[in-house]
């Protein structure tokens, strides 16, 4: 097997609207397409990461009722490339609109999105300038 590329990453959200509004007007991801059920309601919304790729976020409605077993694996982060010469406005840019930092690396901001997934802002391995 030759894997061709990131393709996407699908995660569930008990609210996708919420979520999805995060990946887009905080950290200005484009929105592919919504997908809707047969009565209309939202079952998902596909966010574009960015690059030649184009590779995605899929936010999945989680089904009313379900829930995520305690000792469940998912993913335990998501990590979006930046330019390291944006760092400085990245989390300038954070703050105005009050997101918190819940950790930082010489490469990486971490950020949560509404429902908790830690995502990375990262420009690894090149150093951001001083």
């Amino acid at each position: 097997m030759h894997s061709l590329g990131f393709h996407h990453l699908a995660i569930q959200a008990r609210d996708v609207e919420r979520v999805a509004a995060f990946y887009r007007d905080v950290l200005g991801l484009s929105e592919v397409t919504r997908w809707r059920r047969e009565d209309g309601s939202l079952r998902s919304v596909w966010i574009s990461v960015g690059g030649s790729e184009g590779g995605f976020l899929a936010i999945e409605h989680l089904a009313d009722g379900a829930a995520v077993a305690a000792n469940s694996l998912g993913p335990s982060m998501i990590a979006l490339r930046i330019d390291p010469a944006s760092r400085a406005s990245v989390l300038t840019g954070l703050a105005a609109l009050e997101v918190p930092i819940v950790k930082q690396s010489r490469w990486t901001i971490y950020v949560q999105d509404p429902e908790g997934t830690l995502v990375g802002l990262s420009h690894h391995p090149f150093d951001a300038p001083p």
